[in-house]
């Protein structure tokens, strides 16, 4: 998908600077990434730019609605483009496989919980640990693994 961030940026008083567009490069790039990963990629076009610019750059860009982040764990929040459809991320404890899946699977959970307690919940900042489907075999694997005694 290609977004036209320099009509979006104008369109809310700012301009495209560099440093934001190889921001909003490197989010678009990686999809899911926390703010050192972007500025590892950053800096294979940019090498200058710090972690502070970063941050600074990510945070006017999530208030712009440009970028959005989740928590996917322990640790920084990942970031990805908010143009993207709304989903929820489905985090893999053991290989780290993020899945992104559409904020409709949920919807008996979120019209329950607008119900019950009148609470509206924001699936874009949602996370559900759990196995992917390349993992969940393995962990049930009733084979014992051999010792090195035997």
């Amino acid at each position: 998908m290609t977004t036209d961030w320099k009509s979006d940026l104008r369109q809310r008083g700012y301009r495209l600077t560099p440093q934001r567009q190889f921001v909003l490069e490197a989010v678009d790039a990686l999809e899911h990434a926390s703010p050192d990963e972007i500025l590892t990629e950053v800096r294979k076009t940019a090498s200058g730019v710090n972690i502070s610019t970063v941050y600074r750059t990510l945070e006017l860009l999530e208030e712009l609605g440009l970028v959005s982040h989740a928590h996917l764990g322990h640790g920084a929040p990942t970031y990805h483009l908010a143009d993207r459809h709304h989903h929820m991320h489905l985090v893999c404890r053991d290989c780290g496989t993020v899945i992104e899946a559409d904020v409709s699977v949920a919807s008996a959970l979120t019209d329950r919980l607008k119900v019950a307690y009148g609470f509206e919940t924001d699936m874009k900042h949602f996370a559900i640990f759990g196995r992917c489907a390349d993992c969940s075999p393995k962990a049930k694997d009733p084979t014992p693994s051999r010792s090195l005694d035997s």
